[in-house]
């Protein structure tokens, strides 16, 4: 399966690479939804399985990223978990209208992602 990492810390990024590496993803990273879109685009179609994405980012939040990919049915198989600080439940309800799938929040430990992606259905959340 292949991941990919959005957040603009770059410490975040490589907890999240380490989790998923260790469940067998090979990961990709982006600082910001823009850059984010243009990893999914050279990666095309079914190019990525999943996708963590932080809230709060400069040029493009996760919210607009995930409205973005939401409205390109392409890419309608992308497994969306926002990864964030915002915790209140107003964030987490417009994540996932928006078309989030999970919503974990930071801090978070390597179990609480492998929980989340046990009750996506996605391989290697469920060890």
């Amino acid at each position: 399966m292949r991941a990919l990492v959005i957040d603009d810390s770059r410490a975040t990024r490589a907890i999240l690479r380490r989790i998923l590496q260790q469940l067998d993803f090979e990961v990709r990273e982006a600082a910001d939804g823009r850059e984010a879109m243009g990893v999914l685009e050279a990666a095309g179609p079914g190019g990525i399985d999943l996708a963590l994405v932080d809230w709060n980012m400069p040029v493009m939040d996760g919210l607009e990223f995930v409205k973005t990919v939401r409205a390109r049915s392409d890419y309608d198989a992308l497994i969306l978990m926002m990864v964030t600080t915002e915790g209140d439940t107003g964030h987490m309800v417009e994540a996932l209208a928006a078309g989030a799938n999970e919503y974990a929040m930071k801090p978070f430990t390597a179990s609480v992602i492998e929980e989340k992606l046990a009750l996506l259905g996605v391989p290697g959340g469920d060890r």
